[in-house]
């Protein structure tokens, strides 16, 4: 083994995360290795955010299509290609691929391809070789869950990242989690011709957002045809010849062709070396600080590999911040409520904030109001159902924004800078929203919670 190779930084991992923060830290003069053992841009852009967005898009349009005589257009609807989805999804990954890797390489970081191993404080080995590090930054991810005794076989009952090379179009899915990743999953196969049930241990779909937008989902979902089995456990699937056999804490059993376990992603920190250099393992994650320092002094830990929101957004601050810090600029830590959060699903949910439950149990007395997008002329045009809901403390900034609808997930940008900039709602009130927009429910909901409505039955 030779001598070790020295940067300033070492980055163990190039999804979203680490890349950004390589990328940051070369603008800041650092000298950058960002080690990764498959490809850069990680969960996000190769099984995650980018390949099930573009399934999206390509539901979208299979909808359209189906209902394009509503808007007066005759087409017809011959079925799923799923080689072309495939093409058009792969054409989209390799572009952002193709795009990340130039931009590490105009920015001057090496990147070293192989599985890399923590065996000292600032040590990763890699390929045979050690490459040190003044710092580095663990950035290893995250890969699906299941649950004790839920053999995954990528046939009959499969994860995520097997949808994403499907090669054929099962008639019924059974859908393990309401979360998103099962939310978003489920809205494709339907709008691909599947039968649906999605199976959720927890009260409501999305269990994480505004109870209302959940009731809106479920709402829109059933509208769909997309069934739910909600607040009921998961006991056991037995696999047939023809699918699967499913059977709830209820009793109840359910038949599909196929199980997608959609439990949720779990740290990737085993077997690396982290616990024994005394980085601190709690369930798998990383534990950090407010600047995303491990309890080794030097190293940090940012992405999926910590306890924080599984957001590429999340990832990508969170590695400027650490690059900003190692560089020492004192960067702000981050207020997770402000992160925006989106459920690509017909229609979509997002938000940013807190929901009113968060609020009340933080003490804060609140006023809510809600805006229906019923009467948002944009999105009739866009045939959507769905509402805006704006939570504030009384007297007080916006503290939460809550939407559901089709294409809202747009929207949820304004609703960022409001709550970031602690806006108050009659501040709002007073700036002109484009009109036909669905932006406009936003400026709604802000001119109703000032005391001046407008398009709003009080």
């Amino acid at each position: 083994m030779s001598n070790p190779v020295a940067y300033d930084i070492v980055v163990l991992g190039g999804g979203s995360g680490g890349y950004a923060c390589a990328l940051r830290a070369a603008e800041l003069g650092k000298s950058v290795a960002l080690i990764e053992r498959d490809k850069i841009g990680g969960t996000c852009l190769h099984r995650g955010c980018i390949p099930t967005k573009a399934l999206l898009h390509s539901a979208e349009v299979a909808d359209e299509t189906r209902e394009s005589e509503a808007y007066g257009v005759k087409a017809r609807f011959e079925g799923i290609d799923l080689p072309g989805v495939h093409a058009f999804k792969d054409k989209i990954i390799t572009r952002a691929w193709k795009g990340v890797q130039g931009l590490l390489k105009s920015a001057g970081v090496t990147v070293i391809e192989g599985e890399g191993r923590m065996v000292g404080p600032r040590q990763i080995q890699v390929n045979g070789e050690i490459v040190e590090g003044a710092n580095v930054v663990l950035a290893t991810g995250s890969a699906p869950k299941s649950l004790p005794g839920l053999e995954i076989d990528g046939s009959r009952v499969i994860t995520s990242e097997h949808v994403l090379t499907m090669d054929r179009l099962p008639a019924s899915v059974i859908v393990l989690g309401g979360g998103v990743i099962g939310v978003e999953l489920a809205s494709v196969y339907r709008s691909f011709g599947a039968e649906v049930t999605i199976v959720e241990a927890l009260p409501h779909l999305l269990p994480t957002e505004e109870e209302s937008s959940s009731k809106l989902l479920e709402r829109a979902f059933r509208r769909r045809g997309i069934k739910f089995e909600l607040g009921v456990f998961f006991e056991g699937v037995k696999t047939t010849d023809t699918g699967v056999v499913v059977t709830l804490a209820n009793g109840k059993t359910f038949e599909a062709d196929q199980l997608l376990v959609a439990v949720g992603r779990g740290s990737v920190s085993a077997g690396l070396g982290f616990e024994e250099q005394g980085v601190t393992v709690e369930r798998g994650s990383v534990v950090v600080d407010d600047r995303c320092r491990t309890s080794v002094p030097g190293v940090y830990a940012i992405g999926d590999l910590i306890p924080t929101l599984q957001l590429a957004h999340a990832g990508f601050a969170e590695g400027i911040l650490v690059a900003e810090h190692i560089a020492g600029l004192d960067p702000a830590p981050i207020d997770y409520a402000g992160v925006p959060r989106i459920t690509y699903s017909d229609p979509e949910v997002a938000s940013v904030g807190l929901t009113s439950a968060q609020a009340r149990e933080r003490g804060l007395e609140i006023v809510e109001q809600v805006y229906d997008l019923a009467g948002n002329p944009k999105s009739q045009i866009l045939g959507t159902a769905g509402a805006v809901k704006v939570i504030a403390q009384k007297d007080g900034p916006v503290v939460g924004v809550h939407m559901v609808g089709r294409r809202i997930g747009e929207l949820v940008t304004e609703g960022q800078l409001i709550y970031n900039w602690e806006a108050l709602p009659s501040e709002v009130a007073q700036l002109i929203h484009a009109h036909p927009t669905q932006s406009e429910a936003v400026g709604e909901a802000m001119l109703a919670l000032a005391g001046k409505p407008l398009h709003v039955h009080n």
